[in-house]
């Protein structure tokens, strides 16, 4: 049988277009013809990733269509004649741009209208989380599932990259934090928790803040005056904290990453809304303890392990990061529960999970 993906962007590092290409691996290892399709890709994916303008794209019996953003996937979708499955990662609240990006914010808007028209054409929508699925579910999607993000395990046993590592090593607490600079993500947040946590447990604490930086400009270039990155730099600056306490990475090479999950004691997530958390999952595979604001995906990822908190509490978050970046009974015992919830996440059970949903197509 011929399964193709279909995915807006395909890019080394992102989460969507990584899961699809893990997907099609573990569709190739049972058998089926499968290929992914993008609309753009990294010119280091052309030839492993196909232009959605080969006519094989529409050709699929099955056809998967990763669901993000508006794009002219969905009217195409929509037309197929085969078995048609939606998988959806989920659409960032509009109003969390409205200050900072208006296109973006018109943009998430008309992703979230072009969405339920597809429920009637659709065969079945699949979250990524149950969070995803209910929404599925809500917009009129009648025949819903789950099947979590596909994560490769073994490309995170890579060697990381060592001059990075060595560098993040020099004897500071690193908190770390991994995804875009973006509002939903409440870097302002985890800006405070790092100020709280230098005047009153350590000056010897850096905030590692990994991920792609916004854009300076929309897709007409004009230049954005309210800038997210630029409002942190102040906001650190009138905190009292300095340069040095603050790295923000923007994209880094899986080497690197690697580096700044393995140089990291504690990973904090200050975020408002995740559609499902894969740095979440990559930080307990790496063994880094994780205090996380709870919500949307972010307590379903975490299973409940790791350490959620209901509301921003600044101080205690703080206070509860530096407990755990130090070696003991609290940290072990955290470190053990994401061992054990990090297993839900392995290829052969997202195998498995995939097998059991194409069977009941």
């Amino acid at each position: 049988m011929r399964i193709h993906q279909w995915v807006p962007a395909a890019h080394r590092g992102d989460a969507i277009g990584d899961s699809a290409r893990t997907v099609r691996g573990l569709l190739r290892s049972m058998g089926h013809e499968s290929d992914l399709f993008a609309l753009t890709m990294d010119d280091d994916l052309r030839g492993d990733v196909r232009p959605f303008a080969d006519p094989e794209a529409s050709l699929g019996d099955v056809t998967i269509f990763h669901f993000a953003l508006p794009s002219p996937m969905t009217s195409a979708f929509a037309r197929l004649t085969g078995t048609k499955v939606l998988q959806y990662h989920n659409i960032t609240p509009p109003h969390f741009f409205a200050a900072w990006d208006t296109e973006i914010h018109k943009i998430l808007s008309q992703g979230l209208l072009g969405l339920a028209p597809l429920a009637p054409v659709t065969t079945l929508g699949l979250g990524d989380s149950e969070f995803n699925r209910g929404e599925l579910e809500r917009l009129g999607f009648e025949r819903t599932a789950v099947l979590p993000i596909a994560i490769d395990f073994d490309r995170y046993a890579r060697p990381a990259n060592p001059i990075l590592l060595k560098r993040l090593c020099d004897g500071r607490t690193n908190l770390l934090f991994v995804g875009r600079i973006a509002p939903n993500k409440r870097h302002d947040h985890l800006l405070r928790v790092l100020a709280y946590y230098k005047k009153n447990i350590s000056t010897a604490v850096r905030l590692l803040a990994v991920g792609r930086h916004p854009r300076r400009e929309t897709g007409r270039g004009v230049k954005i005056e309210a800038h997210y990155l630029d409002a942190l730099i102040r906001l650190y600056s009138e905190l009292g904290v300095e340069p040095a306490d603050v790295v923000f990475t923007g994209g880094v090479s899986h080497d690197e990453l690697l580096a700044c999950y393995e140089s990291a004691h504690v990973f904090v997530s200050m975020s408002e809304h995740e559609g499902f958390g894969v740095p979440l999952v990559e930080a307990m595979l790496k063994h880094v303890p994780i205090v996380a604001l709870g919500g949307t995906a972010v307590t379903e990822t975490l299973g409940g392990a790791g350490v959620v908190f209901d509301r921003p509490d600044i101080a205690e978050f703080a206070e509860t990061a530096a407990l755990l970046a130090k070696p003991g009974p609290a940290r072990d015992a955290i470190l053990r529960g994401q061992d054990r919830r990090v297993q839900d996440f392995a290829t052969e059970v997202t195998l498995r999970k995939l097998r059991d949903l194409l069977e009941g197509l």
